[in-house]
């Protein structure tokens, strides 16, 4: 009797695994608070990937650490498909090289699924500031060496690095204010307490628009059409410059080859439906949809470049 019962569970067991993916809700974290870009590019492509794969995505917000409680949590979980996360250029590329030490490795305990969308960094300044493109800022800053400053949401944040690395590359130096978030470093930005900053499109865009702040220069290869008379860094004399916030999907390392080529092929078809679409362009958001290949050497392409702006400009976090 036992060896039929055991016999029965073998065939429950084998049946289950002969499923096909995905035959199960998938959990897909979100390693920050609810609210932030994160969170909305996780709901936005997951509810149209969900109609192709048949199985509805659970978000699960799991903030902390910077997105180090996340990732540990995933690294962990049981490499089936049923449980992924959101990585973006803070978890990926920048917290390997700014923490002491990490229990878990980006390279190893994870495999890239799919790039999804890369949203652009701008530069900005204040309207007191009398800059009205990057090369006149950084004539003044080089006019007045350590005397000009500018505020980011803090010590390791996307926006702390990209204006570290436009101070390389521009050799200017700029004092670096931090803030415990974004609202407060615009707080002061915008009453002249600070002269400059860089962060994502959303935050920024109603305050330039209603000439509270002047965009000077824009972070991504290509300008952003909500300011289309904003050039680039690259093309304002430093080619090559980029940076750019971005967000993929990313699962623990073993999953199955081909469950990760499915969710690769459901986030690539994802980003380039209409809802999506049009919920990017409100951010100036690029749709991107790559495939894990694609997005494991744009990792690689990220960590390169930000682990040689973290090392010169000697941003650590322990």
């Amino acid at each position: 009797m036992r060896f039929i019962v055991a016999l029965m569970a073998g065939a429950i067991a084998l049946a289950a695994e002969a499923q096909p993916y995905p035959s199960k809700p998938i959990r897909l974290v979100v390693p920050f608070a609810p609210g932030g870009s994160s969170s909305i590019v996780a709901r936005v492509v997951s509810a149209e990937m969900s109609k192709e794969l048949g199985q509805q995505f659970v978000i699960d917000n799991k903030p902390g650490g910077g997105g180090n409680v996340a990732m540990l949590e995933v690294a962990r979980a049981e490499p089936n498909g049923y449980t992924l996360i959101i990585g973006h250029i803070g978890t990926l590329a920048v917290n390997p090289f700014i923490f002491s030490q990490l229990p878990f490795d980006v390279n190893k305990d994870f495999v890239a699924v799919s790039l999804l969308t890369k949203v652009p960094n701008i530069f900005v300044v204040s309207a007191g500031v009398p800059a009205k493109d990057l090369g006149e800022f950084i004539a003044l800053a080089r006019a007045k060496p350590g005397q000009l400053n500018y505020g980011s949401a803090g010590n390791g944040s996307a926006g702390h690095l990209a204006f570290e690395y436009l101070k390389l590359v521009a050799k200017i130096e700029i004092t670096h204010v931090p803030y415990k978030g974004t609202g407060p470093q615009l707080t002061d930005l915008l009453a002249g307490r600070t002269d400059a900053s860089s962060a994502g499109t959303p935050p920024l865009l109603p305050h330039i628009k209603a000439g509270k702040l002047r965009a000077i220069a824009v972070g991504t290869p290509q300008r952003v059409a909500v300011l289309p008379d904003v050039g680039t860094v690259a093309e304002q004399g430093f080619p090559g410059f980029e940076t750019s916030q971005w967000y993929g999907i990313i699962a623990p390392a073993r999953t199955p080859d081909a469950v990760v080529r499915r969710l690769s092929e459901a986030a690539a078809r994802a980003v380039k439906t209409q809802p999506v679409l049009e919920r990017f362009a409100a951010d100036s958001a690029l749709a991107v949809g790559s495939t894990p290949a694609e997005f494991a050497e744009f990792i690689r392409g990220e960590q390169t470049r930000w682990s040689e702006v973290i090392r010169k400009a000697g941003v650590r976090v322990e």
